[in-house]
């Protein structure tokens, strides 16, 4: 058993989820709230001391038909700042539909909810039963 965290990376928030590689259930975390990158990675930090994730997921974003935009570029740096600060292996998933699912929902909540779904998705796709 394996513990992954998840995150949909913004650059006012970032959604964190957590979970497993036996129970491919993944569960919303928390929410980092952080004005400069140094406090935001102090937060992940913390968050990979404690959860010791063998895997980071990080959520790319691209347009609905599958092309890149600026963001997506944002969000592999992201994942790659993640392995090499950490030395924690990432991977990327697909996020074009994780907001689609909590679109009705309203406030920070949406950003750990986010990242929960683009673990599960990560589950879905990778994770044999």
């Amino acid at each position: 058993m394996e513990t992954v965290l998840a995150f949909d990376f913004g650059l006012k928030r970032i959604g964190v989820a957590v979970g497993n590689t036996f129970l491919k259930q993944a569960q919303p975390l928390t929410v980092i709230h952080a004005e400069t990158n140094d406090a935001k990675f102090a937060a992940i930090g913390a968050l990979v001391d404690e959860w010791k994730p063998s895997l980071c997921v990080v959520g790319l974003p691209t347009h609905a038909d599958g092309t890149e935009h600026d963001f997506t570029t944002r969000c592999r740096r992201f994942a790659n700042q993640l392995n090499g600060r950490y030395g924690v292996k990432t991977a990327l998933v697909d996020e074009r539909f994780s907001s689609a699912v909590i679109a009705a929902k309203r406030g920070d909540v949406i950003d750990a909810e986010a990242a929960a779904i683009i673990l599960q998705q990560y589950f879905h796709e990778h994770v044999s039963s």
